[in-house]
Order: structure tokens, then sequence, then C-alpha cells
């Protein structure tokens, strides 16, 4: 007999959902019948469906599985969804292509936990309990962030981590390609930035400074295998929203050329230490012209309406001594270097807004990007209050409920991370990216919330999924469905662990 969860422990939780008696059998001969513009669904259940229960799921006209995009269902937004399950049928429903993705998802939880296998599995009833669910997101961005550039990962791993937030019904993939210890995306006009900036000679073994693995790290991803993640991601609803740092943690592009940075004549390594550099880029017209040919060919391998350019942690030691800083605050009539950081940032913005794309930062304060950008608050709650406030959209990415790179208790035998902080699976739970008492002007500001997993202590496919599982599934919960009662998740969550070892997760006991 199948081992899968009871169908009410769905993660995220659905909006509506009323479950009956009865049940609904996919067999050999069950067919799906498709209206214009939803074959990709159906496409990605049969690709996900056929290695563990080896349906073909092929097309009939009066096949008692329908997938219908109608227009008309204005209620049901970009991504929402109505499944209708009963003995002899299955209908599922969506206003735009996405909500049938999300539906694919939801079918694919209430089918036996074996149904996720990557091997065929025999015997297996597949069954779906009768329902009528009506499904739709509280917050349009649910997000995840993995960073690439201080531990390279594989580009096979990559599409593994876009499938499983699929399943969780995250919509937003934050690639972080760059920082001072890696570049991780070729740029054609400046081949240098992957062939020395994509490399260094070793790497700090935890927090002190003074420890060194003694072992070369690189790694570099070709323009067509960031092509195919973006077409992964998309056929599964996901938008893949890269990430340039600038104008700090760029010590891997000024290895790469120093004429960008401040010192142009100082050789650089790769930076081998975790934290900050205070070695930042320039402020002459080629470092603007730079990062415009960069932004020019990230934005032509990925469509997505949100490009993000890092910003924040930018020290200003360089500047405030630096002839060219001092010659382009007397040109801009700005005070002080701090103010060419936003002067900064609001030239390569613009740059990216005239694309006809949004840029992205992280904030410090809430205050200190220009006003166009999506402000993405990691620091402090009231950051996200002072930015909602001015105008911005606000991703909240509080750190203390949103940093996976932490450890998820004190035990003694917990693996090492960031130091500083326990991120416990409740924090996460209980993260409201809505802060009490937000005006309501201001709280429809608040795009959501999105998981980090910086990767300084993390150098493994294995140790991601054991850091973001089952730490994301309270994310997504979250971002999907609102605040739920812990009690209600938790139960939930104990149905849901099935499909985490179905799947081959490692996660978190």
């Amino acid at each position: 007999m199948p081992t899968s969860p009871p169908h009410t422990a769905l993660v995220p939780r659905p909006s509506n959902a009323r479950f009956t008696h009865g049940h609904f059998t996919f067999g050999p001969d069950t067919r799906l019948r498709v209206s214009a513009g939803a074959e990709p669904a159906a496409d990605l259940l049969r690709d996900l469906l056929s290695p563990a229960t080896g349906l073909t799921l092929g097309h009939a006209v009066d096949a008692a599985v329908v997938f219908h995009l109608d227009s008309a269902l204005t209620g049901l937004g970009g991504e929402g969804y109505g499944l209708t399950i009963g003995p002899n049928s299955v209908l599922l429903r969506a206003r735009e292509l996405t909500g049938l993705l999300r539906g694919v998802q939801t079918v694919r939880q209430l089918l036996p936990s074996e149904a996720l296998m990557a091997t065929p599995q025999r015997g297996v009833p597949w069954t779906l309990p009768c329902a009528e669910i009506t499904d739709l997101p509280s917050r349009p961005w649910r997000g995840a962030m993995l960073d690439v550039a201080r531990h390279f990962q594989p580009m096979p791993y990559l599409l593994r981590y876009v499938d499983l937030l699929a399943l969780h019904k995250i919509n937003i993939f934050h690639l972080h390609l760059t920082d001072d210890q890696g570049w991780r995306m070729p740029v054609a006009a400046y081949p240098k930035l992957t062939e020395i900036g994509g490399h260094r000679a070793q790497s700090m073994v935890g927090a002190s400074g003074d420890r060194y693995d003694g072992t070369a790290h690189g790694g570099a991803y070709t323009r067509t295998e960031l092509a195919r993640l973006v077409d992964h991601a998309r056929a599964r609803g996901i938008t893949v929203v890269p990430e340039i740092e600038m104008p700090g943690h760029a010590r891997a592009a000024l290895a790469a050329y120093p004429h960008l940075g401040n010192h142009p004549d100082q050789v650089l390594d790769v930076w081998t230490r975790w934290g900050v550099c205070d070695t930042v880029l320039g402020l002459h017209d080629e470092v603007l012209d730079f990062c415009r040919t960069v932004l020019d060919e990230v934005m032509d391998v990925f469509p997505s309406p949100y490009i993000h350019l890092g910003g924040d942690e930018c020290p200003l030691a360089e500047w405030e001594r630096s002839p060219v800083a001092h010659d382009r605050l007397r040109a801009t009539g700005l005070d002080g270097a701090a103010a060419l950081h936003g002067w900064f940032l609001g030239q390569v913005g613009a740059f990216v807004t005239a694309n006809g794309r949004r840029p992205v930062g992280w904030t410090e304060t809430g205050t200190e990007l220009p006003r166009d950008f999506t402000a993405m608050v990691w620091r402090d709650p009231v950051h996200a209050v002072a930015a909602a406030t001015r105008g911005h959209d606000v991703v909240n990415a509080y750190h203390r409920a949103t940093y996976f790179d932490y450890p998820q208790s004190d035990a003694a035998d917990e693996p090492a991370g960031q130091p500083g902080a326990v991120v416990a699976l409740q924090d996460v739970h209980g993260h409201d990216p809505v802060p009490d008492g937000l005006p309501a002007r201001a709280a429809a500001h608040i795009l959501g919330t999105q998981a980090q997993l910086w990767t300084e202590y993390v150098t493994t496919p294995d140790r991601i999924e054991y850091l973001t599982y089952p730490r994301l599934c309270a994310l997504a919960d979250n971002g999907w469905s609102g605040p739920t009662p812990w009690a209600d998740f938790a139960t939930r969550l104990r149905g849901h662990t099935a499909r985490l070892n179905a799947l081959q997760v490692t996660s978190h006991p």
C-alpha cells in the first residue's frame, strides 16, 4: 500500500479546499483534453509523472482530465487556479498558464508520494481524493536566493533546485552570480571575468580569517547553460532574477580588470576571505560603460522583468581618497562619498529602466536606494517600513527569519554555519512580510518575502538542501497562504515530509 501523506497535508495550504468521499484514479487509459494555450501545463504533468508512474497521458477529445484556460476567470489572477476532482473526472482551470502550472504541483502533492520518485513504482494506485479547490497566492513575490558566487554549483543541480521550488509554488529564483569571491556568468566583451574572476586560489575556513583550505575553487556557466536554466524555470512558472553585484562586492571583477577600480595599477587576486572586501568599482566613465555592457548581456540571457544590482555593503574609503571621485563630486554637486553611492546606482538603474526592466537592490536603511528601485530589505524590519513608506516596492528578506545560512538550532551537533544567530523553523514560519501597523497604502508596496542561502559555509548540494528544507516549506506556506497557525503548518509538514523523502531531499530533522 502507498505510504503517501493524508490529502490535507498540502504545502503551501490552499486558499479554499473542500474534500469529499471518493477518489479519481489515473490509469494507463487516462487521457487529457487541453484547451488552447494550456499544452505546456499538460506537458509538465506528463514529464513529472512519467518516471514513477509510467503514465503517458495522451490526448483525447472526450478525456476525463481537462486543462482549461479561460480569460474570464479574473478572480484567479495570474497564478490562481481551480481544481475540481470527481470520481470520474478532473478539471484544472485558470485564467493564465502560470495558474495551471501551480495547479499541476497541487495534483502532484495530492497523488501518493511515490509519484514524485525518479524510478518506476509498481503496485501503487495513482489516486486523487475528490475535492473542490480554489487557490491563489497572498503575495506576488515568493522567492529563494542561491549564492553560486562563493561556491559554484553545477547546472544539473540548479535544475533540481528549481524543480523543488516549483513543488512549493515559489515563483522567483534569485541567482546570485557575482561577488568578491567569484564571477560565474560569461560576458563576451570581458572574457577575463570568468577566465580569471571565476577562480580563486583557496577559501577561508570558518569565520576567524586565520585558516584557509589550500584548495583552488572555481567554475562558470556557459550562456547556453543559463538559457537552459531560464527555459526550465519558465516551464515551471518560475522567473530567474539574476544578480550582478555593484559597486561593492566586485573584487572578482577587479582581479580580472584592475583598471575598473580605484587603483588601476594594483594587481588583485580573487578574494579568498569571507565578509566585505573594501575594494570597489571606480567612478570613471569606463566603469559605467562596463556595467552597461555587462547588464546588456545579462538582460539578453535573462528575460526577467527584475534585474538585481546588489548595491549594499559598499565601503567608501577608496572613493574618499580617489581624485576621480572628487572630480565626480564637483561635477554632480553632490556632498560626500555616500552620495556617490546613490548616484552610481541611479546611473546603472536608469539603464535597466530604459531597457524596460526594473532594478532591484539590497537596502541597509530603507532610504538609500534611488526611488525607482525595488528594495530588498534584510537588516531590520523597520527598514521595510521606511522603504514602503517612501514608495519603494519591497521584498522583506529580514535576515533573522529568511537567511538559511544561519544554523537551524543551537544543538551541539548542528553543522557550522554563519555565526551570530539561529534561524529556526518557527522563526521562518512566524515571519509576516507586512510589518505590524503599516498603513494600507504602504502595505500595498510589500511584494512578499524571500529565502537567502549564502554559501560561505555551504559547498555541496546535499548541504544546500539540508539548510533549505524544511525551512523553505515554512516560507513558501507563509508567502502563498499568508500567516497560518503553527500547529496547522506543523501537522501538514509531517505529511509533506513523505514527499521530500520521495524526492531524496536531504532535509533537517
